[in-house]
């Protein structure tokens, strides 16, 4: 069995690093499984068993756009539902009702409450731009403009692709590469030259099914075993523990 990669990002090999939004640069994977918990419950009343933040959320929800989401965990059940439509309200029996009801409960907790940037990625992304690499941040989610801004972190990024680029594009969400290869693309770096930070199971098999020449796992969850199953070369419990060396920028001291 192959030794696992120490976590360096060597900028002789490595151009650009593409981060997932939601658990890896804000502390706002919690609050997605906390509303996503509140509109399962509602609808699995008197129809099955609780939804679980654990076990549901981490295998069938969390790194999915969100109606793929919902797809994925009713089957997970053996439960179906009316498709419906964008315009159907939070409490329509489709699964567009339900991802609008959680989608509207989502962005009311981040009104109220706000939204904090882990203290370890904003580090390294200050370190990673102080040696020149371009930096991208990507989420399926329709918020994370609104999410990253309230951070205080969309200065720390050259690029972001989000679920409303996925929509207007046509772009197939995790575990399929589309989102990170089209950050790649924006950054104008080769996909082998491109690493990724991904805290999902889903993002983490994005990763390698694109091709890109680093996945890092982010583990702040208990995942590190599956994350490398997913295709992780290196998975670290924070950030802090990533190593940059190489390139600095023109005109640094």
């Amino acid at each position: 069995m192959d030794e696992p990669l120490s976590p360096i990002i060597d900028l002789g090999l490595i151009s650009a690093v593409v981060f997932d939004t939601d658990g890896v640069v804000t502390d706002t994977a919690r609050v997605h499984a906390a509303a996503w918990k509140h509109v399962f419950d509602q609808f699995l009343r008197g129809r099955s068993a609780p939804f679980d933040v654990r076990d549901d959320y981490l295998r069938h929800v969390d790194g999915r756009p969100r109606l793929d989401g919902v797809r994925t965990f009713l089957a997970s059940r053996d439960l179906t539902l009316p498709e419906g439509g964008p315009d159907d309200p939070p409490d329509a029996l489709t699964v567009h009702g339900l991802g609008t009801a959680k989608d509207r409960l989502f962005a009311e907790q981040v009104a109220r409450y706000g939204v904090a940037a882990f203290p370890d990625t904003v580090a390294l992304l200050h370190e990673l731009r102080r040696r020149g690499c371009r930096t991208a941040v990507v989420s399926a989610s329709r918020n994370c403009r609104t999410v990253v801004t309230a951070a205080g972190a969309m200065k720390l990024f050259d690029v972001l692709v989000d679920g409303n680029d996925a929509d207007r594009l046509g772009l197939p969400g995790k575990p399929d590469p589309a989102l990170f290869l089209e950050a790649a693309r924006r950054l104008e770096t080769p996909v082998g030259r491109t690493a990724v930070a991904e805290d999902a199971l889903p993002g983490v098999e994005a990763g390698r099914r694109g091709g890109f020449g680093l996945v890092i796992g982010v583990d702040r969850t208990g995942l590190a075993v599956p994350l490398r199953e997913h295709g992780a070369d290196v998975v670290v419990t924070d950030l802090s523990e990533v190593t940059v060396r190489g390139r600095i920028p023109a005109g640094a001291p």
